[in-house]
């Protein structure tokens, strides 16, 4: 299996300010063509600092790609790296300059071609695979049969140099195995007891096969990897390793295909015609947020509400005041009524609810950081929880909650 060394460059992402978002994606892409990322740097974007990390990266690997650090200005220090690195020098390719001139063109930008002249200068050695949705253009040089590609470092730039033309070019450059992955998604059984549940069946394996436990809230994903040379053979191989694992884990599966609960979620409402509202309070509209994240989701997503002051709870989803006057508003009776006035508010089969605090300051009614209680309804049967998680930050409270939510909803489903 061919090795794969990722580097991103840039100070605003060592700074924090900056998510490097780009390594995941291209490490994903990669593994499904069967290349495998031993190692990720993330460096300062200095001359002596890249050509260090390059010669470290070739050491590593048989595949380098860096991201970032592709300016439009003269003092490019990554270009001027790669370019001492192997040994090179940087100047005007024209039909580099000739796709940045057509690309301005278009965009109505021809004023700033000469600003951005100097991202058609790059090393003479290299092959330029260009840029289509940017102005950088990504650059390959090739050393001792080894190959290294600079991109730009914009996600929306570097996904489709990756999807559409280096993937296809390694595919045919290397004589790459096939990667298939299956995941069996699990609930209801600690992750412990789920591996001495398997055990047999997991040391069963044949030796192309691998198993990943990959925990996602209270969900475990059991994530099953076949590598070979016959696709086919590989899908079929992963079939039959996964009849032999449903009977151990029955009880517990609630999917065999999908990997995202959200599009779980979609196939099951889809298939029994079923529409779904929300009304979220502490969740802050991720809830609505991760169920509209799938394409034809409106087919069964009718609307959603995020009543976030407790006068908008009353007004609009007739929430009881004598309720929140007697429970407050943090509290399993005002997350049933909510559901209930989503439900009648959108017209839906289903609603989901929650109330709850966020944080980092306590509720207006004084309940503890981390408190949360939601409600799930189906038809005219509700379930009512509470979940306590003082030690996550706002925002992965509002992204465990939903998955939570969106995890029970299933699993009360399957069991209908």
């Amino acid at each position: 299996m061919e090795k794969a060394v990722l580097i991103t460059i840039g100070d605003e992402i060592l700074s924090g300010n900056t998510v490097d978002t780009n390594s995941n994606f291209i490490a994903t892409e990669l593994k499904n063509i069967g290349i495998q990322v031993t190692q990720i740097f993330t460096i300062s974007d200095e001359i002596a600092t890249i050509k260090q990390t390059l010669k470290a990266a070739f050491e590593m690997g048989d595949l380098i790609i860096t991201t970032g650090g592709l300016g439009p200005t003269r003092d490019d220090k990554t270009k001027k790296a790669l370019a001492e690195f192997f040994n090179d020098e940087i100047a005007l390719d024209e039909v580099t300059f000739n796709h940045l001139k057509g690309y301005m063109e278009r965009r109505g930008r021809i004023d700033i071609l000469e600003r951005n002249k100097e991202q058609a200068f790059v090393p003479t050695k290299s092959v330029v695979f260009q840029n289509h949705f940017g102005t950088a253009p990504c650059m390959m040089m090739e050393q001792e049969g080894k190959l290294c590609f600079s991109l730009p470092g914009v996600p929306y730039e570097v996904k489709p140099l990756i999807r559409d033309q280096i993937v296809p070019y390694l595919k045919d450059k290397f004589n790459l195995y096939y990667i298939y992955t299956r995941i069996v998604s699990v609930v209801g059984i600690p992750e412990s007891i789920l591996a001495d549940t398997i055990e047999h069946w997991e040391l069963a394996l044949p030796e192309n096969l691998s198993l990943s436990y990959l925990p996602v809230g209270t969900r475990v994903k059991l994530r099953l990897t076949a590598s070979g040379d016959n696709e086919e053979a590989l899908k079929q191989q992963a079939e039959e390793e996964i009849q032999k694992l449903l009977p151990l884990v029955k009880d517990h599966v609630i999917a065999v295909t999908e990997d995202k609960i959200e599009k779980i979620l979609a196939e099951i409402l889809t298939e029994r015609k079923l529409t779904i509202s929300t009304a979220e309070s502490c969740t802050g509209g991720e809830l609505a947020k991760m169920i509209t994240s799938t394409s034809g989701s409106s087919k069964y997503f009718i609307g959603g509400i995020v009543p976030y002051a407790t006068e908008k709870k009353i007004q609009i989803l007739k929430v009881s005041k004598e309720t929140v006057d007697q429970f407050t508003v943090v509290s399993g009776q005002v997350a049933s009524e909510m559901a209930k006035g989503c439900q009648e508010l959108f017209d839906t089969d289903i609603s989901l609810s929650t109330t709850g605090v966020a944080g980092p300051g306590r509720g207006e009614d004084g309940k503890e950081v981390g408190t949360v209680f939601y409600t799930i309804r189906i038809h005219d049967h509700e379930v009512t929880s509470t979940l306590y998680m003082p030690h996550l930050d706002r925002l992965d409270f509002m992204n465990f909650v939903s998955q939570k939510i969106i995890q029970d909803l299933v699993g009360l489903l399957i069991n209908i």
